[in-house]
Order: C-alpha cells, then sequence, then structure tokens
C-alpha cells in the first residue's frame, strides 16, 4: 500500500471521549488521569492536548498539573498526530525549472525542508509536490529520489512515476547523475582537491553528521576547486568552491569542508560563522545533470544563485 494511501486513512475524524471520573478514585493530576483512561495513546501527545486547549475538566480548559478529582467530568478532544499528515497535499511554494511525463527538476528555495521528518510533518517540497503535482501520490515518496538540507538552495530532480523513480535511482549509485555546487567557505583554499573520508552520524550530537569517528559511516567522497578569494568586512578571508558530489551523503560538503578547516560562511552546525548578511550555511545546488529515461538524452540544467548569497557574494571584497 502506497504511503498516501496509509496517511489519508490516518486523517480520518477522531472522536471525542467523555469521561467521569469514579468517585472511588484518588485525586491526582489531569496527565496521569488521562493517561491511565486512554493508554492507546502517550502521555507526552496528551499533555500536548492539554496545553493546547483539547480537554476540558468540568467544562472549563484543563491544566496538565491540575488535580482532578472524584466525579469531576473531562471532554478530550482528540487530535491527529502531527506525522499523519506528512503526506498531505499543501500549497508550498517552489519553482519548477522544467518538468517533462517522467520527471521535474526543482528549484529549492533555502529554508525548506525536503521531506518530512520529526518537527516538519508538514510545510515541506513533498507537501508541495503532491499539491501541484497530485499524480505523485502514486509514487513511493511522491518521487523524490534525492534530497537538500533545509537550509541548502537550488536544484534536485523528482520522478514522475515509479519506472523513471527507479531509472533516476540507479543514476544515483552508479555515480552517473552530476551534481555541482556554489559554495562560500572561510578561509582562502589555493588549490583543487578532493576529499574521501567516510561519513556517519555523529556519536556526541545526533543532529550532526561526522567523519571523525562516525556511527555506520559510508564512503563520502567530494571534490573542489576555488574559484576566487576575497575578504569579508576586510578581515576575515573567504574561498569561493565548485563543489562536485560523487556521492550523496547527508551534510556531506558541509562536513567535508568543515573537515579540511574551511566550514561553510553561515554553517554554524559545522563550525561556521554568519558573516556579512549571512543567516544560513552559503550553499548552492547550482547545476544537475542525468540520463533521460525515455529518450536516454544528457539533460542539464543550472539555476541562478539565490538572492540572500548573492548579496553577501556582492559586499566581498574579491583579490584581483
Amino acid at each position: 500500500m502506497p504511503d498516501t494511501d496509509i496517511a489519508k486513512e490516518s486523517l480520518a475524524p477522531l472522536a471525542t471521549l467523555e469521561f467521569q471520573v469514579p468517585f472511588t478514585a484518588m485525586p491526582e493530576r489531569l496527565d496521569k488521569v488521562l493517561a491511565r483512561l486512554i493508554p492507546e495513546h502517550s502521555r507526552s501527545r496528551m499533555q500536548g492536548w492539554i496545553e493546547s486547549g483539547h480537554v476540558q475538566v468540568n467544562g472549563q480548559p484543563g491544566r496538565i498539573r491540575q488535580q482532578v478529582n472524584p466525579g469531576d467530568k473531562l471532554v478530550v478532544h482528540q487530535q491527529l498526530a502531527p506525522e499523519s499528515q506528512a503526506f498531505t497535499p499543501e500549497d508550498v511554494p517552489f519553482g519548477v525549472v522544467q518538468a517533462s511525463p517522467d520527471w521535474i527538476v526543482v528549484d529549492k528555495p533555502a529554508g525548506l525542508v525536503t521531506h518530512p521528518g520529526a518537527g516538519n510533518w508538514t510545510g515541506t517540497l513533498l507537501n508541495g509536490l503532491l499539491y501541484r503535482f497530485p499524480e505523485l501520490a502514486t509514487v513511493s515518496r511522491a518521487g523524490i529520489v534525492h534530497r537538500l538540507d533545509k537550509d541548502t538552495s537550488g536544484l534536485l530532480v523528482v520522478a514522475r512515476h515509479d519506472r523513471a523513480q527507479t531509472h533516476l535511482v540507479r543514476q544515483l549509485q552508479d555515480r552517473s547523475v552530476s551534481r555541482e555546487y556554489l559554495a562560500l567557505v572561510h578561509g582562502h583554499i589555493r588549490s583543487d582537491g578532493q576529499v574521501r573520508l567516510a561519513i556517519g552520524r555523529d556519536p556526541r550530537v545526533p543532529v550532526r553528521m561526522s567523519a571523525d569517528h562516525p556511527i555506520a559511516p559510508k564512503e563520502a567522497i567530494t571534490h573542489y576547486a576555488p574559484l576566487r578569494r576575497g575578504m569579508i568586512s576586510g578581515e576575515h578571508p573567504v574561498t569561493e568552491v565548485i563543489c562536485r558530489l560523487e556521492t550523496g551523503r547527508t551534510h556531506q560538503i558541509r562536513v567535508h569542508m568543515a573537515s579540511l578547516r574551511h566550514p561553510l560562511v553561515g554553517d554554524t552546525l559545522y563550525g561556521g560563522k554568519p558573516l556579512g548578511d549571512a543567516s544560513r550555511q552559503l550553499l548552492h545546488a547550482r547545476a544537475l545533470a542525468f540520463d533521460d529515461f525515455s529518450t536516454g538524452e544528457r539533460l542539464s540544467f543550472e539555476s541562478p544563485l539565490a538572492q540572500d548569497f548573492k548579496k553577501v557574494r556582492d559586499d566581498i571584497a574579491w583579490d584581483a
């Protein structure tokens, strides 16, 4: 059954529950009472319902630590779990560079999460794809075959049917999809190079990836080439760099450039600083190429630099 069918079933309205606390019960705080009365839901979820005003005690909004007494009447308006809305179509803005019956090349803005996950179950690119291209509801993950980090802008390709998705995934696996990024990094890089460091989850910080004693590491290869060097505010050396991915691990460019002691400007998770007007990691997926499913023709696409990145770059004093 497709993911979207599961989501639609879970979106059915939930019943409002009413209880009267037995007269033989001992006084107890509201969240504990509900945990006993409705064991199919976690206590933390019900605490969220209470905080959101979806639980009444004797006709008044309840409080988590409120004492519930024998004979009290409780009304619980059950709410859908956030993850149940992960595959709901939403009118989310994003750019489309070009589309065919087999694929869609998306120009993702910075700040947009690609795929639903913990803390971001709605408002993602996937939700927007389902809204603009309803047929993607029948394709696994709405056709998404590779991702960009939330604060990375630029190009990614989406498959419009299962056979095209398999075709694109195989190209990613055999490394024939070309992905080129523009990055602004701290410090001056003098020559081209390559980083071959396996990447896995950071054992100390769950939201980070790492090339230093990672958990479940996977091979990762990044090629980089400096374009020009300059200074921000007369005191911070920076380099504009082209990065090409041979593999596609989570946070790969960010981790690899940090391993060279040249973290991305604005990438505070990996040691970068928000210089100038940078409010995110300055990384843009500027070029993408792959083989067309129907014709086998090599297709290439480019994305103009995001405006916030361009503004930072325009304010740099570049070396002659």
